[in-house]
């Protein structure tokens, strides 16, 4: 009987201890469950720490090299400032110690722009009288036929072409009757501004002159037709010799061809040249 209990509380020890045993592996294993998941969770904690700090890293590296080019900007425009304050000083130097020339200068200025305009204005009004002159002349000469007579304005100067067929004889040079006519109305409009100067101009074509013993050349031909209109002026009509030049310009200053008997004849003339007043035009340099 005895025995018999002994086995049974052996049994029952031998059960309870394997329970106890039991719970206590069922107890460790979630035990070491729960901290290997703590151990995961705080290794992701881990990584994600080290993955913010070398974003963070980045991030700051970026940071730093926008701070050193702002740095840079910085400095630059340090170095534009001193240099722009350096240039105003250096202006205020000048526009205080310079002043009164700069002011002289802008005076000079003006009294040159003004200068300049009166000259514009005198040559205006040169321009006006000149083709008040041409008017006049065209009036005066209305009459006479337009292939014997041109009256123009070229560069402000006017000229008076008539030509030899109605002044001359083929060879000749004293002046026809018809043509002392004719250089009347020209003078009478010449004599209404006493100032006026001008210039008698032969011209011939480039046929050599044929009257041997009597001139030589064209260019003797072109200078006694000159002055043989002169003496016509001075003499008949009164105008100032001294307000006269005579002048030949023989073969070498044509109008036209001289290949054609149109061009001959257009280059076989005495020209008028109304001379402009330079010594008028100098006084009015003089008054700068």
């Amino acid at each position: 009987m005895k025995l018999k209990q002994s086995l049974l509380f052996a049994a029952f020890s031998i059960f309870l201890f394997s329970c106890v045993s039991s719970k206590k592996f069922k107890a460790a294993q979630a035990k070491i469950d729960s901290l290997t998941a703590a151990n995961a969770k705080l290794a992701g904690d881990l990584k994600n720490c080290n993955d913010l700090t070398s974003s963070d890293a980045s991030k700051a590296a970026a940071l730093q090299a926008q701070i050193d080019a702002l740095n840079k900007q910085i400095d630059f425009l340090k170095q534009n400032h001193d240099a722009t304050l350096k240039q105003l000083q250096d202006l205020s130097v000048i526009s205080g110690s310079q002043a009164e020339s700069i002011k002289k200068s802008l005076d000079n200025l003006g009294a040159k722009d003004n200068y300049i305009q009166n000259l514009q204005n005198e040559l205006a009004h040169k321009d006006s009288l000149n083709m008040a002159l041409v008017m006049n002349l065209k009036g005066a000469l209305a009459d006479v036929n337009d292939k014997d007579i041109n009256i123009k304005v070229d560069k402000g100067v006017v000229y008076i072409d008539i030509s030899d067929k109605l002044l001359f004889a083929s060879g000749k040079w004293d002046v026809t009757e018809p043509a002392k006519v004719v250089l009347g109305k020209v003078a009478t409009v010449l004599k209404a501004q006493p100032d006026i100067e001008f210039m008698v101009e032969g011209n011939t074509d480039n046929k050599p002159y044929v009257h041997p013993g009597q001139l030589k050349d064209n260019w003797d031909l072109s200078v006694k037709r000159a002055t043989s209109v002169v003496r016509i002026l001075q003499t008949q009509y009164g105008l100032d010799p001294a307000h006269i030049t005579a002048a030949g310009r023989g073969e070498y200053v044509p109008a036209a061809a001289n290949d054609t008997e149109e061009g001959r004849a257009a280059n076989r003339r005495t020209r008028i040249v109304i001379l402009p007043q330079l010594d008028q035009f100098f006084k009015l340099l003089e008054k700068k």
